[in-house]
């Protein structure tokens, strides 16, 4: 065959018009597009952020404030509220569905979900017992430790290879938090020893977690693992409380406290679980990290307009290289350096829109960082009505 055969010709012949004529499509119409959820992602955030926030300060209020020191009691509560709602989630709604494709026997149930409930439930109870004894402000302190103590975990148990660099990284977390600690003015030894053991119990919790789910056919997301980890960790927590802290609770106890009080913080903290699923894929994890680093800061803020905490400039000093050093761990310097950057370009594009905006944005930013410096300044252990009261009498024999 020659070239001049090979020629398309298919272009150019004219197309047979006797049989019948398909529709065409109109190009200009525009195709249907796939749902989108009409929900910001910003509201799952903002929504995490407060529910996280809520159930902390919930928690101090009941066991410091109202006084109900039982803590294995309050916990074994919320464990137990979750068991339930999670049982009624699992039979009502297609929120626990992923769990059908968790090949969960009895086997895997007693080597892989009693151990990480175990440490679920030490956590927990560590964790609330530490309300008794330090500030919400200081407890958030400690908890930056979380990164060193995960990291420690993983290398221990093998999940992870050992490595100098990381390790010297998340060691400046532990110098911000040693500073941290050095400022602090109501400092007791058995709330912060409680604080660290349910830092390494947490630690231990994530990284059995961690191995467990590399396998495919344990996938679940944290509503899933707490239909499953929920009924062990109220079994376990029962059986502290029956013998610690049952014998000791009387019903004006319970009832001081109030019934929906506690069906609201029960609430609270189970839909904070929901949350955390909501959230699963809707935001980067560059904003994860900076919205954790930002509900710690409101949580210090919080315990000192709620309870009047006094955090001294050591500690915001302290706690300011421990939360940089958290960023730096999480998101690497190459993240970090294009994040900057983008943001930097973002910063001078809202000045040149809107200057007197951002004008305003410094001034509130520089008064709220001078509200905390100067707070942390100021002397302890002084009541200002003393002096107030002085005042009044100078005045009083001046007349």
């Amino acid at each position: 065959m020659g070239a001049e055969d090979k020629e398309r010709t298919s272009g150019d012949s004219p197309r047979d018009q006797s049989g019948p004529v398909l529709p065409t499509v109109n190009p200009e119409v525009e195709k249907p597009q796939s749902p989108q959820s009409s929900i910001h992602p910003a509201l799952y955030v903002a929504l995490w952020i407060s529910l996280s926030s809520s159930v902390i300060l919930f928690n101090k209020w009941i066991l410091s404030t109202l006084e109900f020191e039982y803590p294995v009691i309050l916990t074994t509560y919320h464990l137990t509220f979750a068991t339930i709602m999670t049982q009624i989630l699992a039979r009502y709604t297609t929120l626990l569905d992923g769990r059908k494709t968790v090949k969960m026997t009895g086997r895997v149930y007693l080597r892989a979900i009693v151990p990480i409930g175990f440490f679920f439930s030490l956590s927990l109870i560590c964790g609330n017992l530490t309300y008794l004894y330090l500030s919400v402000a200081f407890i958030q302190m400690l908890k930056a430790t979380m990164p060193v103590a995960v990291l420690l975990a993983s290398w221990t148990l093998g999940v992870s290879t050992p490595n100098l660099k990381v390790f010297l990284n998340v060691s400046i977390i532990v110098v911000g938090v040693i500073i941290a600690s050095l400022g602090e003015i109501k400092f007791v030894w058995i709330g912060v020893i409680y604080q660290i053991c349910g830092v390494v119990f947490e630690a231990l919790r994530l990284t059995m977690v961690q191995r467990l789910l590399s396998s495919a056919e344990y996938k679940m997301d944290p509503l899933v693992s707490l239909y499953y980890f929920a009924p062990v960790c109220a079994a376990m927590n029962f059986v502290v409380a029956l013998f610690w802290e049952v014998p000791k609770v009387t019903l004006d106890e319970v009832y001081h406290v109030g019934l929906f009080t506690l069906f609201l913080n029960g609430l609270c903290a189970f839909l904070l679980n929901v949350s955390v699923v909501l959230l699963i894929g809707k935001t980067s994890s560059l904003v994860l990290t900076l919205c954790g680093v930002l509900k710690d800061v409101m949580l210090v803020a919080a315990s000192m307009m709620i309870w009047g905490t006094q955090v001294t400039g050591l500690q915001f000093f302290g706690y300011s290289i421990a939360l940089g050093g958290m960023v730096y761990y999480k998101l690497g310097y190459e993240a970090l350096r294009g994040y900057a950057g983008e943001a930097g370009r973002q910063w001078a594009d809202f000045g040149n829109r809107k200057p007197i905006l951002r004008r305003l944005s410094v001034i509130t930013f520089v008064l709220f960082a001078l509200f905390f410096v100067l707070n942390g300044l100021a002397p302890a252990g002084i009541d200002p009505t003393d002096y107030i009261n002085e005042a009044k009498t100078k005045i009083g024999m001046r007349l």
